[in-house]
């Protein structure tokens, strides 16, 4: 079986880097490629409940991670080459601790994507060989090339003064 470049680098993201806005990115064109997909977004929603709460967004990360639990359910335990199971487990059990969090705080920890899939397994290996890490992570959306150049004239002008 062939994996797609984009679910490779949502590993790579994933496991690697623990980079989860990273994961979100890939993940979400991947799941736009593929007709919206359920397995896809409910991927994308783990790491996305996992940024959430890093960032100290409790109810988010809860949100996230129970829905993504929800949405992996009816997927075979084994899929796209991982532990399925193992994943959609572990993001439950994170959603619950998160529901009592105000009553019994923890501290943030990763989780992991188990591949059992020994191709995957070297796609990815390859992939992440070729993929450097963002440093430092993006910690959100940012701005395009458009909104980058309005803000270089604004500063270009302002430093200059105005002909008007």
């Amino acid at each position: 079986m062939s994996y797609d470049p984009l679910y490779l680098a949502y590993l790579v993201y994933f496991n690697r880097d623990r980079d989860y806005f990273e994961c979100h990115e890939v993940l979400e064109e991947l799941w736009l490629k593929m007709d919206r997909e359920p397995l896809y977004k409910g991927l994308l929603q783990v790491a996305v409940g996992l940024y959430h709460f890093r960032n100290g967004n409790v109810t988010g990360g809860r949100k996230m991670l129970r829905s993504a639990a929800e949405r992996l359910k009816d997927y075979p335990e084994n899929s796209l080459g991982i532990d399925l199971g193992r994943l959609r487990s572990e993001a439950a059990e994170y959603a619950k601790r998160l529901e009592a969090y105000e009553t019994e705080p923890f501290s943030y920890y990763d989780l992991d994507i188990d591949i059992q899939d020994p191709h995957l397994s070297l796609e990815v290996n390859r992939t992440a060989s070729e993929l450097r890490p963002n440093v430092p992570q993006r910690r959100g959306p940012q701005r395009g090339a458009k909104h980058e150049a309005r803000e270089h004239n604004k500063n270009r002008d302002s430093r200059h003064g105005s002909d008007s």
